[in-house]
């Protein structure tokens, strides 16, 4: 049995009852949307035509947003209904960036992700799900897709039906009968910055001029324009993501430079462990008060989905921190022989808190520019040289210690390099995806690239190389800290620029 729904749009007449009878059906709140309608116009006056999408969760076979909720909030039931429990949700929003249609919402009530459950309760008890019974037109068909005697598989079977963004590979099973592609594609539809009967919130607005900027010019005649949308939440995950992008690194890359030197004290002994342990706990205070339900944080621990790479991430920052510990105790106790039986385990821990954050992005599916290979490396890359850097600046600071720092320049020299050659392999490199090459278009020609070219490249790559090698040159440890002070700033600045230009897009 797998339940699916068919919307015959040749039949849809944007009444939205359907929107409706889910609201009051699910209580769904003010501002919040399980099922919407948006209005597509094609065409110049006086030739023109009005189509109607219903948009909701496709309750894909397949479904992304399952996959890395952490705790199970989501699950496919043995009926091909994705459903989900809000008692378990932790208000993670990840399922929001993994789901490629827009489809789920944080409910501003309880903090807890929610979206169309195919009106499961009803379903349960022999009833239809709400949207089906109240449409006047019979537009919506719902029913058990396996069985070949049901409408809405005959339907499919012999009808050209559609589905939204099948290249996804999410199996999706709302199916479209007589819809128009612009309707159903983003891309194809010329971006609008007002609705009929209603204004579009100003941080869509904002956004949506931002990638109108860089939208490639031509056939603009042959697009649709979304004249009614729902509002969606622009943006789920901000600077407390980025930023734990980029203290993780840091923690990370410290013990991964710190191992370079095993068995020794001062800087390498104790400074590596205590930068990495401090900028560990400031990494999981960020991922805790991002959550929209932080007071369920554990069960990431004792709900785990371990699909999920967030549970993964979650153990791998505490084994990570008690192999810190370890090599702090034995810098403070001067047991050399200890530290060097967890230099191996510590490299391989930081290893992997470096570089699971691009396995955790990769399952976020809706968001295209994050599915690059070079994630991970890139992500190594910047861990050494964070580590490097907030080493060589503590190494200015120590007393007796300075020479240890300077020991760290041509690390993070060539470091800053591979940085900058991976900066432009994923920014400029081709991109076989529309949103990933719209995103990276955003970042280098359009609203970020003063930020991109002024302070990833110029004030993160090369000021701190030129701050370096003057450094070497003049002997003058304050230059090669000032360089590492800057090149820090910088590798935030990109992490910054990366999570934003990647939810850039809109996805329905």
């Amino acid at each position: 049995m797998r339940y699916g729904f068919v919307i015959d749009q040749r039949r849809c007449i944007g009444c939205h009852a359907c929107t409706v009878a889910c609201k009051e059906e699910n209580r769904v709140p003010l501002g919040a949307f399980r099922t919407w309608v948006k209005y597509i116009e094609r065409g110049t006056f006086p030739h023109t035509r009005r189509y109607f999408s219903v948009l909701r969760c496709n309750h894909c076979d397949a479904a992304p947003c399952v996959t890395i909720c952490p705790t199970i909030a989501l699950y496919r039931r043995p009926d091909g209904i994705v459903d989900f429990d809000g008692e378990r949700c932790i208000g993670c929003k990840s399922c929001m960036q993994a789901c490629p249609y827009d489809a789920l919402y944080i409910d501003p009530d309880t903090g807890t992700a929610a979206k169309c459950n195919y009106c499961a309760h009803r379903v349960e008890v022999g009833l239809e799900p709400a949207c089906v019974i109240v449409c006047p037109e019979q537009a919506i068909i719902a029913g058990d897709l396996d069985d070949p005697t049901s409408p809405i598989a005959t339907i499919v079977a012999r009808e050209a039906v559609q589905v939204r963004k099948a290249e996804q590979g999410t199996r999706p099973k709302v199916f479209y009968l007589g819809a128009d592609a612009a309707a159903l594609t983003p891309e194809l539809q010329v971006p609008a910055t007002g609705y009929l009967w209603a204004e579009r919130p100003r941080e869509e607005v904002d956004l949506v001029r931002m990638v109108a900027a860089v939208q490639n010019p031509g056939g603009a005649g042959a697009l649709g324009r979304p004249v009614y949308d729902a509002p969606h939440q622009v943006r789920p995950w901000g600077w407390k993501v980025a930023t734990y992008l980029w203290t993780k690194s840091i923690a990370a890359g410290a013990l991964l430079v710190g191992a370079l030197r095993p068995g020794e004290g001062g800087l390498f002994g104790v400074g590596a462990p205590v930068i990495s342990l401090f900028f560990l706990v400031i990494t999981t205070a960020l991922l805790v008060s991002d959550l929209k339900r932080p007071d369920r944080f554990a069960f990431i621990l004792f709900k785990p989905n371990w699909r999920s790479w967030l549970v993964w991430g979650a153990w791998i920052l505490m084994a990570f921190g008690g192999v810190g510990v370890t090599w702090l105790v034995a810098g403070l106790t001067g047991r050399a022989e200890l530290q060097s039986a967890v230099v191996v385990p510590a490299v391989l821990l930081a290893l992997a808190t470096a570089g699971y954050s691009a396995f955790l992005f990769g399952q976020a599916e809706g968001r295209d520019f994050w599915q690059s290979p070079l994630v991970l490396p890139h992500l190594i890359v910047a861990a050494v040289a964070a580590g490097a850097a907030a080493l060589s600046v503590m190494g200015a600071t120590w007393p007796r210690q300075g020479i240890a720092g300077t020991a760290l320049w041509p690390l993070l020299f060539l470091a800053l390099i591979a940085h900058g050659f991976l900066l432009g392999l994923e920014v400029f490199n081709r991109h076989a995806v529309h949103d990933a090459a719209l995103a990276a278009r955003l970042i280098w020609r359009g609203a970020y690239r003063a930020r991109f070219w002024g302070g990833v490249v110029l004030g993160g790559v090369f000021l701190p190389l030129a701050l370096l090698l003057a450094g070497a040159a003049w002997r003058a440890t304050s230059l090669g800290a000032l360089g590492a002070l800057v090149a820090l700033a910088g590798l935030w600045l990109w992490e910054d620029l990366w999570v934003k230009a990647g939810q850039a897009v809109p996805l329905s």
